[in-house]
C-alpha cells in the first residue's frame, strides 16, 4: 500500500463517532431540557457503532442486513437529537453541526450497504 492509499475502516469511524457523542454530552450544560435530550442522544449515537460491530459478526446475510438497517435507523434518530441539542444549547451548536454532517454521511453509507446487499 502506498502513502496516498487511505484504509477505510467503518468500525473505527463509528467508534470515533460514539466517542464524539460522549464528548458532546460531557460538554453540554445539564438542565431539565438538555438532560433527556443528552440521554437519548447517547443511546442512539453509540448504538450505531455497536450495531455495526454486531453486523460484522452476523450469522447470515439476513442478519447482516437487519443490523445495518438498525445502524441506519439509529443514525437517523441521532440526527434528530443533535438538532434538538443544538437548539437547546448555544454552547454546543457548532459541535452539533459537525456531528450532524458526520451522521448524515453514515446514513448514506448504510443506505448504500443496504442497496448493495439485496
Amino acid at each position: 500500500m502506498n502513502q496516498t492509499t487511505k484504509v477505510y475502516d467503518l468500525e473505527e469511524r463509528t467508534s470515533k463517532f460514539s466517542e464524539l457523542i460522549i464528548d458532546i454530552a460531557k460538554k453540554t450544560p445539564k438542565s431539565l431540557i438538555t438532560a433527556p435530550i443528552i440521554d437519548q442522544l447517547i443511546r442512539s449515537g453509540t448504538s450505531i457503532g455497536a450495531n455495526y460491530f454486531e453486523a460484522n459478526g452476523a450469522s447470515s446475510k439476513k442478519d447482516f442486513r437487519n443490523k445495518i438497517y438498525i445502524c441506519k435507523k439509529e443514525a437517523r434518530e441521532t440526527l434528530y437529537w443533535l438538532r434538538l441539542l443544538a437548539h437547546s444549547s448555544e454552547l454546543v451548536k457548532d459541535d452539533c453541526r459537525v456531528l450532524r454532517k458526520e451522521v448524515g454521511e453514515l446514513i448514506m453509507i448504510f443506505g448504500k450497504i443496504l442497496s448493495n446487499t439485496k
